[in-house]
């Protein structure tokens, strides 16, 4: 009798197995995909991007921060907060330099030097080593990327990999050669060849999920010729096409990101299907790219710089998000677009939670389920418009990156926005709620130009928007009854 019930609950308990690795996909679950105004796994869940900025893009091309603590002490500490991804940013200078140099890359105590000089490069290459041993004379700029991404996928964090700059330097001023196509250090060509290049790399990376085509793009003003030629949605939608394409060539599973202009603060012709001028052409999804579901936007909000109304109005401010292009995210938009807000910062400090400006916006930006990366993780920077071991005030690490700059900030204001980003709240059987209280169906695509990533049966289901929640209740619920079932099998047959 023992013998059968045991043989009887062995198999129960191999078939539930079976049937728990079948269903409950394995992280990230990727590759990602666009259903309305939605990020979706591979099964079609709700991914929400909550996250952070981590630097990889001055001048030493190596991702700050390694000379005061670990790899896998940094990402742990990020993850504490609740953060689940990082955009990782680079410089196409890295490229053209691997490419000079046939193919292959720098080691490290060579970059630190150059940016650094002998003596401090040497010093900062001995710390970053003694705090990250399984690096050496021979490690790589790009290595360390790979590290970076390594320990974030084994800490469940999706990587997005951001084109910061061309020329490798801290960013952003219209007057730095970055700006525009064309401009003093941004060659159109090393730009797509540098796009093609990390998105092949980045293969080695299971939790990649998505590259931009290019941070702040602006007012060169430095050449006013190439402002007042080429400085237009015109050119922006034929050099977005080469750009998306480039990235979809060597790695079509992955999402792109397409930034606005004026610092990426508008998209608006764009998210209102008007021309891009001076030309007439109507932005087209399918027309940037074979994989149209494959397109996301992004956009910046630095008001608390800029000053003007949108500084001490919160009405105003939000009055102009949704003209910007937050009004993708509306339910009752004919053309709905998944929307990151990719920068937005502050001081941090313990009174940061009571500014006016930071109040108003983490609440729209909560209230919108826009997914979101903070400006930023690092605490300093290995040189900065040349001062070296500069402070980042604006960063959630404190200088040496041991911990938090204000944990009243992290624990308050930040983890309030990372839960109620990660809630989705109002979900119905028959949609997903969009902020306005109505639904939008998967299958809806307005004028024709949206793309959804699915069959157009039904919405994206929600799940595991957070890199470590938990799973659908109706998951549960099936799984419980059969463990229960298992379980009574068991009592009886071994009580019988």
């Amino acid at each position: 009798m023992h013998s059968f019930s045991w043989n009887l609950c062995t198999s129960a308990l191999y078939l539930l197995s079976v049937v728990a690795t079948g269903s409950a996909a394995n992280w990230p679950n990727g590759p990602f995909t666009t259903s309305t105004r939605w990020i979706t796994d591979a099964s079609g869940n709700i991914v929400q991007y909550s996250g952070i900025n981590w630097a990889g893009h001055p001048e030493t091309m190596v991702p700050e921060g390694l000379q005061y603590q670990s790899v896998e002490t940094i990402v742990s500490k990020l993850k504490s907060a609740g953060l689940n991804s990082i955009r990782l940013t680079y410089a196409i200078q890295m490229i053209d330099q691997i490419e000079a140099n046939g193919g292959k890359d720098i080691p490290i105590r060579t970059a630190f030097i150059n940016a650094l000089g002998q003596q401090n490069g040497t010093a900062i290459y001995n710390a970053v080593v003694k705090n990250n041993p399984t690096f050496g004379e021979q490690t790589t700029r790009l290595q360390v990327f790979d590290a970076v991404a390594a320990e974030c996928n084994k800490q469940q964090i999706y990587v997005h990999l951001d084109n910061h700059v061309s020329k490798a330097q801290f960013c952003c001023t219209p007057f730095d050669g970055n700006s525009w196509w064309q401009d003093t250090y941004f060659d159109a060509a090393n730009w797509t060849r540098g796009l093609a290049y990390m998105a092949n790399h980045g293969k080695n990376w299971p939790n990649l999920m998505s590259m931009s085509l290019r941070n702040e793009l602006r007012q060169p003003l430095d050449n006013k010729t190439l402002f007042s030629d080429a400085y237009n949605w015109q050119d922006w939608y034929q050099f977005v096409q080469q750009g998306v394409q480039a990235i979809h060539k060597a790695n079509p599973d992955l999402l792109v990101f397409l930034s606005g202009l004026d610092s990426d603060t508008t998209l608006q012709p764009v998210t209102e299907q008007t021309a891009l001028t001076p030309g007439t052409e109507i932005f087209n999804r399918s027309v940037v790219t074979p994989y149209p579901s494959k397109l996301v936007l992004e956009l910046h909000n630095y008001a608390n710089m800029l000053g003007g109304p949108d500084f001490s109005n919160c009405t105003q401010l939000q009055e102009d998000l949704g003209t910007d292009g937050f009004s993708a995210l509306a339910s009752n938009n004919s053309d709905p677009w998944p929307i990151i807000v990719s920068e937005f910062g502050f001081p941090i400090n313990d009174t940061t939670g009571d500014d006016y400006f930071v109040q108003c916006l983490m609440k729209y930006v909560a209230d919108s389920k826009a997914g979101w990366i903070q400006w930023t993780l690092q605490g300093s920077y290995y040189i900065r418009q040349g001062t070296q071991d500069s402070d980042e005030g604006w960063a959630i690490l404190n200088h040496d990156w041991s911990d938090w700059r204000s944990s009243k900030y992290v624990n308050g204001p930040l983890k309030n926005l990372i839960n109620a980003t990660m809630s989705i709240n109002g979900q119905s059987a028959n949609g997903t709620a969009q902020p306005g209280g109505g639904t939008n169906s998967s299958g809806s695509s307005g004028s024709g130009n949206s793309s959804s990533g699915g069959s157009g049966t039904g919405p994206p289901t929600m799940s595991g928007v957070a890199a470590g929640r938990s799973a659908p209740t109706d998951f549960y619920g099936f799984y419980g009854v059969l463990l229960f079932s298992v379980a009574t099998l068991l009592a009886v047959h071994v009580m019988g």
